[in-house]
């Protein structure tokens, strides 16, 4: 009973922006670290960017200094911030989570939650 969604892909030309959206529903204690992957055509997964609880974060040398990962608590929504895309950027970009969420027996328990992915596509 416990969700993520990811939000906000889309095609964007060379060099824009774009943001995409992580959130969290259901039964839902807290949310620990939060991380954003992606998968390019023919490729394997990719770790992007991470958040912790307390907002330490880390990145990709591949984007590092072009994506920024955030969080709002409040919302159980977790974000990245994607600037100056190039084309190799293009992949589904997978939101993941580790949250402590109510079990199928009503107990509290540790979980790694995974969205359905949203496509980034951009255009040289």
């Amino acid at each position: 009973q416990v969700h993520l969604v990811e939000s906000g892909g889309g095609l964007v030309q060379a060099g824009g922006p774009l943001r995409l959206s992580c959130a969290a529903s259901g039964s839902i204690i807290s949310i620990d670290a939060m991380g954003w992957y992606r998968q390019a055509p023919g490729k394997r997964r990719e770790l992007v960017a991470t958040i912790t609880s307390g907002g330490s974060t880390t990145y990709a040398d591949s984007v590092k200094g072009r994506f920024t990962i955030s969080r709002d608590n409040a919302k159980n929504t977790g974000y990245l911030e994607m600037n100056s895309l190039k084309p190799e950027d293009t992949a589904v970009y997978y939101c993941n989570a580790d949250v402590v969420a109510v079990d199928y027996y009503g107990e509290d328990v540790p979980a790694s939650l995974w969205g359905q992915g949203t496509q980034v596509t951009v255009s040289a």
